[in-house]
This record gives C-alpha cells, structure tokens and sequence, in this order.
C-alpha cells in the first residue's frame, strides 16, 4: 500500500502490530480510500491526508497497547480509548489515527439511531452511505476491496446508495449526498433520486408544520442540522444547496425552502455581513422560528429567527417611512430592542426599506453622542433625566450629519 505523503515505516507498523497481535485484518476504510482512487486513477488533485480511519476485525485496545509497546511513546502518543464505542484515537508519527472495531448497524425505525454489534469488515462497508465511500484498502494484501461498485460509480460521476433503506434509514444521507455531490461534482443516480422521492413522500416533515410531529426521531433534528452545518461551512454550498432543491429534498428541513429563489443571494448577503448561514437559510422558510426549534439550532440563533417576524411586520405597519432621518430610524430600532443580528437577517430578505436598516446594521448604530455623560457633568450638566434627553439629542443631531 502506497499513501501520498504518509512514510512506509508508519503503514509497517501497524502492520507488524496487527500480524503480532493476531488481527484478522486491518483495513483503510472511508473518504480517503475514495480520493486515493480519484487521485491515481482520474487525475484528481491529491489535497493529502488529515488523518486516517482503519477498521479493525479483533481487539482494537489489543492493537493500539501492541502499537505502542513495539513504537514506543515517542512514536505514539495521545492514545485515547473509547471503550462504548469501540474505538481508540492515536497519533503515529505524529499522524493522526482513529482505529475502529469492525461493526454492523440495525436501525429499529426509520430515522432512530442504529444499533450496533460487532461485525466483520464486510458487514462495517454495508453500513456506509455511498458505495464510493465502501471502499477499503487491506494493509496486509494491499488489495482494494469494492464489493459495491464504489470505483465504477467514482468513474460515473454517480452517487449511489448502498440498499435500497438507505434514505429511510437515515434520511441526513441526503444532506450527506449534497456535500459529496458539490464537492466531487457528482449527482444521484436515477435509482437514489427514486429512493429520496420515496422517503420525501413518506416522511412526516413532509407534511407537518410547527413543531416535530410525535413521530420524529428525537435524534434526527440535531444530524441534520450537524450536517447543514457541515455544508454550509465546509463545502460550496451553492452547488449543494441547488442539488437539494433539484431533488426536492428542502422538505427534511421545510417544505417553505423549496420555493426559494432568493436564497443563494440572500446567503451572499449574509457571508458578507458576517452572519452564520445556517439562520440566514432559514430565514426564508414559512415559520422560521419554528424550523429553529425543531432543528435545535443554537439558542442564540433562534432568538435571532423569533424576531424576524414580528420586525417584519413592525416594518410594514408602524416602522418609519423610507426617507426618515437616521435619528428616526435609529431611535424607532433601538427602542424596540431589535438586535443588530435580526436586522442583518432582515436587510438579506430585501425588504422595502433595506437599504435604512442596512446603514443602522454597520454604522448608525455604532455613533454616539460627541461627548460622554461624564464630559457633560464636568461642564455643569446635573445628573437625571435632562442629563440623558441631551446625550440622545447630541446623537441625533450628530446621526443626521450622516444624511
């Protein structure tokens, strides 16, 4: 096995490690297998290695305490077992390493957390997303074992799903085939599109607004919003999002996104006002605040999102007119305590008066009166009421200097 970039006394060993401790097999499993094949057999650019996921068929504690005592500490070091999981995270040459036990999923309802068991390599690949990401390289042989296809779909530029439940399953597999899909420039075969338009048509979100129907999985609200996050931060998130839209899967998140044809300015508005982008997508949803709540999105963000309603219509029933003074504005703002986050959120949904909002966002807001309350006392201002009217008429009277 050859890895670009990784030294062979590393791979050597783990694999003298495995053989000594009388490992089955050692495998490398996951997206770096799938960019290896991209890189030596379509040209791809190599972006090397962040760190290296092996399944294990045995004693993963046993490997790791072999690795260590053959390597040494100097070799090996921040060795963190996982005992629940299966797992032990270690750094080899300074390389980042996760060896996991070879394992088997069962998911007992659509969409619940899987539970899991021991299981052979072969088993641990049936349970990955993709058939490109199923892939595994065998230390000992060096072959590469592809029982799903992954390389003549990798070839393909197709996403496929590895069984026919793999949505249902687990429907953030979506999400999932997005990130890949903008990343790698595929897209779903015809049979997985097929697949995600029957979990659509099955799924409770599909239908249910408000808060999670009964039925939800209490676990599925927090993946997916893990894997938006992933999405939006990690990957080109327009050519994501626009393959969601094309396969109508807006719908795991809100049937209001679908329709959505101001969403990929609206979230260049808000990257460029510095905002997190996930709020700022679903800020174009029916009921932002209640898709806030059911994704469980960080609380801060969702007291953002509880605004965005009542500010917009506050702005088309009692907020100022267009060609009012910065004074007015900032005066009518402040004193309903909108936070400038919310109106950020606004100005990216281009309502009539954006362009007010927008200068109160990254300027009015932030000028004060010239001179301070203890500047005023020292001239003979007495503190009180009168103290305070006269700082907020030097504001005002300095904020209209910026018409």
């Amino acid at each position: 096995m050859d890895l670009p970039g990784v030294p062979s006394v590393l791979l050597d060993a783990l694999r003298d490690a495995a053989c000594s401790c009388g490992q089955v097999r050692l495998a490398l499993v996951g997206g770096v297998v799938r960019d290896l094949m991209l890189h030596r057999r379509h040209g791809r650019p190599w972006n090397g290695v962040p760190d290296l996921d092996w399944v294990v068929e045995g004693d993963v504690e046993q490997l790791a305490a072999v690795l260590l005592e053959r390597c040494g500490p100097r070799r090996v070091r921040s060795v963190q077992p996982h005992a629940a999981f299966g797992t032990v995270a270690l750094h080899l040459d300074e390389v980042p390493l996760d060896l996991a036990m070879a394992r088997q999923e069962l998911y007992p309802e659509p969409g619940w957390n899987p539970l899991v068991q021991p299981g052979s390599l072969e088993t641990d690949l049936l349970r990955r997303d993709f058939t490109i990401n199923a892939m595994a390289l065998d230390l000992t042989s060096g072959e590469l074992l592809d029982p799903h296809g992954g390389l003549a779909d990798l070839a393909s530029n197709r996403l496929e799903f590895l069984h026919p439940n793999s949505v249902s399953d687990d429907p953030t597999r979506v999400i999932r085939a997005a990130r890949y899909g903008a990343r790698l420039g595929m897209d779903l075969s015809p049979e997985a599109r097929q697949q995600v338009a029957r979990t659509l048509d099955a799924w409770p979100w599909t239908w249910h607004g408000g808060d999670a129907p009964e039925t939800a999985p209490p676990a599925l609200a927090s993946r997916l919003r893990m894997e938006v996050d992933r999405l939006l931060e990690h990957e080109p998130w327009p050519e994501a999002l626009n393959l969601l839209a094309d396969w109508r899967a807006m719908a795991l998140l809100d049937p209001g996104l679908q329709e959505d044809p101001e969403r990929t300015r609206r979230l260049h508005w808000g990257q460029r006002m510095g905002l997190p982008l996930l709020p700022v997508w679903l800020a174009g949803a029916s009921d932002p605040a209640a898709v806030a709540r059911r994704l469980q999105i960080a609380g801060q963000q969702q007291q953002w999102l509880n605004q965005l309603l009542p500010l917009q219509a506050w702005l088309s029933e009692e907020g100022p007119s267009c060609d009012a003074s910065p004074a007015e504005w900032t005066m009518a703002l402040e004193q309903r305590g909108w936070s400038p986050q919310t109106v950020a959120l606004m100005v990216s949904l281009r309502p009539l008066c954006w362009k007010q909002l927008l200068r109160w966002w990254g300027r009015w807001r932030l000028i004060q009166s010239p001179e301070t309350a203890r500047q005023l006392i020292a001239d003979g201002w007495p503190s009180g009421p009168a103290l305070g009217e006269e700082l907020r008429r030097r504001r005002c009277a300095r904020l209209d200097q910026c018409r």
